[in-house]
């Protein structure tokens, strides 16, 4: 597989490479330039597997021709070993429960996937990295477990103070050892621009730089796995359609359903589902693209007003914004609606769902509410167990689901935390030289 740069101003390069080195050197982020074909033939063979035997499946369609078959196995089963459900709250419309990871979020299987990949790569090379990654919640967290004391890899993880949840601070912050948890005075887009940045300056070459935010391609390719489980457990015949509803930040969750159905998974349509940020339902419907600053919600991992991975969703959809608006129906969601779907879901259906979650359904409301007669059964994404948000669900249901037991304690686990009092670049720069002289 090679892999070129969304910019195009950049040779192609191997996965490892991409891997390493996640931004591309002209800025742009690294996409497959061929795609495996998914069968009518293969979903009928895969339909009995369990998730992390489906996903050796894929992973050896897309690297084969660069990792040895028993590498794949041994890595892709170590980073896929929990499960896919997919849970019929009604009839015809799906949870797609993607939180049953370490950190129970859906960042799971991508972190999970990079990290052991990554390690086996710097090992062959006798290398050592350093992974800068911002985040809005649920990525820091499952990237900072995913390589937490993975051999020659430091961690720095960015996240905008006062806007995430305290059990996700809890989650990327009290680890220690090799990761480091940089709280910023700022939005994530500051902490996202600040770790762009951090790419691009050739002072910082010595520390051999990479990311696992949604901008490495390492993190992407896992994530499609999912789609073709989820398409798999809820499809009554091999070759129908399904819709599936994403909820939608820095667009790296979609991007990886459209890589999917670029495969070949039948798709009939996708709903991006985004909170009060809304720049991706704002481009579907101008056909201009304007970030801008991030506004704060109870969905907060995807409070982002830039999204990154906008650049590979529409070079899958060949630059063209009607090829876009054919497959994609996007909805912003404010914090009222979605508190109220929360209400309705576990009234209704005995169902709890965390706020991202109910941005993705409102959508699909919305969706089923103007179509008659949907293609097929909807699949909405869960991406985070509702207990990660339990003041939230207190607030609506008056319950909190219970954590695993793993968790027990994090309310009295330390804080090892660094403090960025501003968001200029220059503070972040010597912040990462002085973490090195250490």
């Amino acid at each position: 597989m090679r892999l070129a740069s969304t910019n195009r101003q950049a040779p192609a390069v191997s996965f490892r490479e991409a891997l390493v080195r996640g931004l591309a050197p002209d800025g742009g982020l690294y996409l497959p330039d061929t795609w495996p074909a998914i069968t009518a033939q293969d979903l009928h063979a895969w339909k009995p597997l369990p998730f992390s035997e489906l996903a050796v499946r894929l992973a050896h369609r897309w690297l084969a021709g660069e990792f040895d078959a028993g590498v794949i196995e041994r890595l892709v089963a170590e980073a896929m070993n929990f499960a896919v459900p997919a849970v019929e709250v009604s009839p015809g419309r799906f949870a797609l429960e993607l939180f049953h990871g370490p950190t129970l979020a859906f960042k799971d299987f991508g972190a999970r996937f990079l990290a052991r990949f990554f390690g086996h790569v710097l090992a062959e090379r006798d290398d050592h990295a350093t992974i800068l990654v911002a985040t809005s919640g649920d990525t820091g967290s499952a990237v900072a477990h995913g390589f937490f004391q993975v051999p020659r890899v430091r961690v720095v993880v960015l996240y905008p103070k006062g806007q995430v949840s305290p059990f996700q601070e809890a989650q990327m912050a009290t680890l220690g050892g090799n990761v480091s948890a940089v709280r910023v005075a700022g939005s994530f887009d500051d902490c996202q621009r600040l770790v762009k940045t951090a790419f691009l300056d050739p002072r910082l070459a010595a520390l051999h730089l990479s990311s696992a935010n949604s901008i490495n391609v390492g993190r992407l390719l896992p994530q499609s796995f999912y789609y073709v489980a989820g398409y798999l457990s809820v499809v009554a015949r091999e070759g129908n359609p399904v819709i599936f509803s994403v909820p939608t930040g820095n667009v790296g969750n979609l991007t990886a359903g459209f890589l999917a159905a670029r495969q070949g998974l039948p798709v009939a349509r996708f709903l991006a589902a985004s909170n009060l940020n809304r720049p991706l339902p704002d481009y579907l419907e101008s056909g201009e693209y304007r970030p801008r600053a991030s506004l704060p919600t109870i969905s907060n991992a995807m409070d982002v007003g830039d999204p990154s991975n906008l650049a590979r969703l529409t070079a899958l959809c060949d630059g063209s914004i009607d090829h876009l608006r054919a497959a994609l129906s996007a909805w912003s969601i404010d914090d009222e609606d979605t508190r109220a779907t929360i209400r309705r879901v576990y009234r209704s259906h005995g169902y709890v769902i965390d706020p991202h979650t109910a941005v993705a359904w409102t959508a699909a409301d919305r969706y089923l509410a103007r179509e008659a007669a949907p293609a097929g059964p909807v699949v909405t994404l869960a991406t985070a167990h509702p207990a990660k948000f339990g003041a939230t669900i207190r607030e609506e249901l008056g319950l909190c689901p219970p954590l695993p037991p793993q968790y027990s304690d994090w309310e009295v686990r330390p804080l090892r935390v660094t403090e960025l009092p501003s968001a200029a670049y220059s503070d972040f720069c010597d912040l990462l030289t002085g973490e090195q002289k250490t």
